[in-house]
Protein backbone atom coordinates (compact mmCIF):
# COMPACT_ATOMS: atom_id res chain seq x y z
CA UNK A 1 0.00 0.00 0.00
CA UNK A 2 1.44 3.45 -0.93
CA UNK A 3 2.38 5.76 2.03
CA UNK A 4 0.07 8.69 2.28
CA UNK A 5 2.33 11.53 0.97
CA UNK A 6 0.84 14.22 3.38
CA UNK A 7 2.21 12.08 6.23
CA UNK A 8 5.48 11.85 4.02
CA UNK A 9 5.38 15.59 4.27
CA UNK A 10 4.74 16.10 7.59
CA UNK A 11 7.51 13.77 8.60
CA UNK A 12 10.03 15.66 6.36
CA UNK A 13 9.14 19.25 8.31
CA UNK A 14 9.47 17.41 11.90
CA UNK A 15 13.24 16.22 10.30
CA UNK A 16 13.79 19.88 8.96
CA UNK A 17 12.94 21.50 12.03
CA UNK A 18 14.11 18.98 14.92
CA UNK A 19 17.47 17.94 13.23
CA UNK A 20 19.54 20.54 11.11
CA UNK A 21 22.08 17.98 9.87
CA UNK A 22 18.84 15.87 8.76
CA UNK A 23 17.75 18.82 7.13
CA UNK A 24 20.76 19.32 5.23
CA UNK A 25 20.86 15.70 4.04
CA UNK A 26 17.42 16.09 3.12
CA UNK A 27 17.96 18.94 0.86
CA UNK A 28 21.28 17.52 -0.90
CA UNK A 29 19.53 13.87 -1.38
CA UNK A 30 15.70 15.30 -2.52
CA UNK A 31 12.05 13.62 -2.31
CA UNK A 32 11.23 10.59 -0.62
CA UNK A 33 10.83 8.19 -2.67
CA UNK A 34 10.06 5.03 -0.68
CA UNK A 35 7.43 2.41 -1.97
CA UNK A 36 6.88 -0.23 0.12
CA UNK A 37 7.05 -3.62 -1.48
CA UNK A 38 3.30 -5.35 -1.75
CA UNK A 39 4.62 -9.02 -1.86
CA UNK A 40 5.57 -9.18 1.18
CA UNK A 41 6.93 -12.85 0.59
CA UNK A 42 9.30 -12.00 -1.92
CA UNK A 43 10.72 -9.17 0.80
CA UNK A 44 11.35 -10.94 3.43
CA UNK A 45 13.07 -13.47 1.10
CA UNK A 46 15.11 -10.81 -0.17
CA UNK A 47 16.03 -9.33 3.23
CA UNK A 48 17.52 -12.80 3.95
CA UNK A 49 19.59 -12.86 0.31
CA UNK A 50 20.88 -9.44 1.57
CA UNK A 51 22.02 -10.60 4.74
CA UNK A 52 25.95 -9.96 5.01
CA UNK A 53 26.55 -9.62 1.43
CA UNK A 54 27.19 -6.75 -0.69
CA UNK A 55 24.27 -5.26 -2.15
CA UNK A 56 25.93 -6.32 -6.00
CA UNK A 57 26.01 -9.92 -4.59
CA UNK A 58 22.71 -9.82 -3.28
CA UNK A 59 21.18 -8.78 -6.86
CA UNK A 60 23.21 -11.51 -8.79
CA UNK A 61 21.36 -13.68 -6.26
CA UNK A 62 18.11 -12.04 -6.07
CA UNK A 63 17.96 -12.43 -10.31
CA UNK A 64 19.16 -16.17 -10.67
CA UNK A 65 16.62 -17.06 -8.12
CA UNK A 66 13.72 -15.58 -9.58
CA UNK A 67 15.04 -16.27 -13.45
CA UNK A 68 15.07 -20.53 -11.80
CA UNK A 69 11.36 -20.22 -10.49
CA UNK A 70 9.89 -18.81 -13.62
CA UNK A 71 7.10 -18.66 -15.19
CA UNK A 72 5.89 -19.00 -11.43
CA UNK A 73 6.09 -15.86 -8.95
CA UNK A 74 8.02 -16.07 -6.13
CA UNK A 75 6.05 -17.76 -3.32
CA UNK A 76 6.16 -20.16 -0.46
CA UNK A 77 4.54 -22.97 -3.05
CA UNK A 78 7.25 -22.30 -5.46
CA UNK A 79 10.33 -22.21 -2.69
CA UNK A 80 8.74 -25.70 -1.44
CA UNK A 81 9.07 -27.05 -4.87
CA UNK A 82 13.10 -26.61 -4.63
CA UNK A 83 15.57 -29.28 -3.73
CA UNK A 84 18.40 -27.48 -1.72
CA UNK A 85 20.61 -28.67 -4.46
CA UNK A 86 18.72 -26.24 -6.34
CA UNK A 87 18.82 -23.38 -3.79
CA UNK A 88 22.09 -23.63 -3.71
CA UNK A 89 23.00 -23.60 -7.52
CA UNK A 90 21.58 -19.77 -7.67
CA UNK A 91 24.22 -18.87 -4.75
CA UNK A 92 22.90 -18.94 -1.47
CA UNK A 93 24.61 -20.35 1.14
CA UNK A 94 23.60 -23.99 3.12
CA UNK A 95 22.38 -21.48 5.50
CA UNK A 96 20.40 -19.13 3.89
CA UNK A 97 18.41 -22.18 1.33
CA UNK A 98 17.64 -23.70 5.20
CA UNK A 99 16.51 -20.16 6.07
CA UNK A 100 14.38 -19.64 3.13
CA UNK A 101 13.07 -23.33 3.02
CA UNK A 102 11.64 -22.36 6.65
CA UNK A 103 9.85 -19.29 5.95
CA UNK A 104 8.27 -20.62 3.13
CA UNK A 105 6.94 -23.56 5.22
CA UNK A 106 5.65 -21.42 7.73
CA UNK A 107 3.83 -19.31 5.23
CA UNK A 108 2.54 -22.24 3.30
CA UNK A 109 1.53 -24.16 6.57
CA UNK A 110 -0.40 -21.23 7.68
CA UNK A 111 2.06 -20.67 10.76
CA UNK A 112 3.15 -17.14 9.56
CA UNK A 113 0.08 -15.00 7.84
CA UNK A 114 1.60 -12.65 5.96
CA UNK A 115 -1.70 -11.21 4.95
CA UNK A 116 -2.75 -10.18 8.15
CA UNK A 117 1.18 -9.17 9.86
CA UNK A 118 0.32 -5.63 8.79
CA UNK A 119 -2.83 -5.36 11.36
CA UNK A 120 0.19 -5.67 14.67
CA UNK A 121 2.19 -3.44 16.30
CA UNK A 122 5.61 -3.15 14.95
CA UNK A 123 6.67 -4.98 18.29
CA UNK A 124 4.24 -7.98 17.11
CA UNK A 125 5.33 -7.74 13.45
CA UNK A 126 9.06 -8.35 15.13
CA UNK A 127 7.91 -11.30 17.58
CA UNK A 128 6.48 -12.90 15.20
CA UNK A 129 9.09 -13.13 12.27
CA UNK A 130 11.82 -13.99 14.50
CA UNK A 131 10.29 -16.98 15.62
CA UNK A 132 11.55 -18.27 11.55
CA UNK A 133 14.78 -19.53 11.38
CA UNK A 134 17.14 -16.63 9.62
CA UNK A 135 15.22 -13.95 10.77
CA UNK A 136 16.53 -11.58 13.36
CA UNK A 137 15.64 -8.14 14.31
CA UNK A 138 17.65 -6.53 11.41
CA UNK A 139 15.73 -8.12 8.99
CA UNK A 140 12.27 -7.74 10.46
CA UNK A 141 12.81 -4.22 10.75
CA UNK A 142 13.79 -4.43 7.20
CA UNK A 143 10.32 -5.48 6.62
CA UNK A 144 8.67 -3.02 9.03
CA UNK A 145 10.10 -0.45 6.21
CA UNK A 146 10.40 -1.72 3.47
CA UNK A 147 7.26 -4.18 3.34
CA UNK A 148 5.01 -2.69 5.71
CA UNK A 149 6.17 1.52 5.44
CA UNK A 150 6.18 2.11 8.83
CA UNK A 151 7.83 5.23 9.55
CA UNK A 152 9.23 4.85 13.09
CA UNK A 153 11.68 2.31 13.03
CA UNK A 154 15.08 3.17 13.88
CA UNK A 155 17.83 0.43 12.82
CA UNK A 156 20.53 0.64 15.21
CA UNK A 157 22.56 -1.49 13.92
CA UNK A 158 22.49 -1.75 10.39
CA UNK A 159 25.89 -0.92 9.62
CA UNK A 160 24.87 1.83 6.32
CA UNK A 161 22.81 3.70 9.41
CA UNK A 162 25.96 3.76 11.38
CA UNK A 163 28.37 4.76 9.17
CA UNK A 164 26.24 7.97 7.63
CA UNK A 165 25.72 9.09 11.27
CA UNK A 166 29.48 8.93 11.66
CA UNK A 167 29.88 10.72 8.73
CA UNK A 168 27.02 12.87 9.37
CA UNK A 169 27.45 14.09 12.66
CA UNK A 170 31.26 13.91 12.98
CA UNK A 171 31.76 10.88 15.61
CA UNK A 172 35.46 9.65 15.47
CA UNK A 173 34.17 5.97 15.45
CA UNK A 174 31.06 3.92 14.76
CA UNK A 175 27.94 4.97 17.22
CA UNK A 176 27.04 2.18 19.50
CA UNK A 177 23.67 1.78 20.03
CA UNK A 178 23.46 4.56 22.87
CA UNK A 179 24.44 7.11 20.47
CA UNK A 180 22.63 6.23 17.63
CA UNK A 181 19.23 6.01 19.41
CA UNK A 182 20.01 9.61 21.39
CA UNK A 183 20.63 11.05 17.73
CA UNK A 184 17.65 9.79 15.93
CA UNK A 185 15.36 10.36 18.98
CA UNK A 186 15.66 14.21 17.11
CA UNK A 187 13.76 12.33 14.42
CA UNK A 188 11.03 10.24 16.00
CA UNK A 189 7.90 9.66 15.15
CA UNK A 190 9.63 9.48 11.65
CA UNK A 191 12.80 7.20 12.35
CA UNK A 192 11.99 5.22 9.29
CA UNK A 193 12.24 8.99 7.05
CA UNK A 194 15.84 9.44 9.01
CA UNK A 195 17.23 5.78 8.35
CA UNK A 196 15.84 6.25 4.85
CA UNK A 197 18.48 9.53 4.05
CA UNK A 198 21.06 8.17 6.20
CA UNK A 199 21.39 5.59 3.28
CA UNK A 200 21.08 7.82 0.73
CA UNK A 201 23.33 9.93 2.42
CA UNK A 202 26.72 7.26 1.66
CA UNK A 203 25.97 8.14 -2.21
CA UNK A 204 26.97 11.73 -1.53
Amino acid sequence: MPLDPTEIERGLRHLRRSDPVMRNVIRRAGPFTLNPSSDRFQALVFSILGQQISGHAARAIRKRLLAHVAPSRLSAESIIRLKMEELRSVGLSKQKAAYILDLAEQVASGRLRLNRIGRLSDEEVIAELVQVKGVGVWTAQMFLIFSLGRLNIFPHTDLGVRTAIQNLYGLEQLPDGETSHRIAERWRPYASIGAWYCWRSLEF
